[in-house]
């Protein structure tokens, strides 16, 4: 694995636990609000952590 993409991967991983982080500190009123559902949560940050 080149440094570049071990760098990508980081960088990734680490949008991901910071969308996870900030979407589970909402209140379940506030993910209703989004049209989220609290079970969405890892799979929404998933894909925005994909750039």
């Amino acid at each position: 694995m080149q440094f570049s993409s071990f760098t990508e991967s980081y960088r990734n991983w680490r949008q991901y636990r910071k969308t996870v982080g900030e979407l589970s500190r909402l209140s379940r009123r506030e993910l209703d609000d989004l049209g989220i559902a609290p079970y969405d949560i890892e799979s929404i940050a998933r894909s925005s952590s994909r750039g």
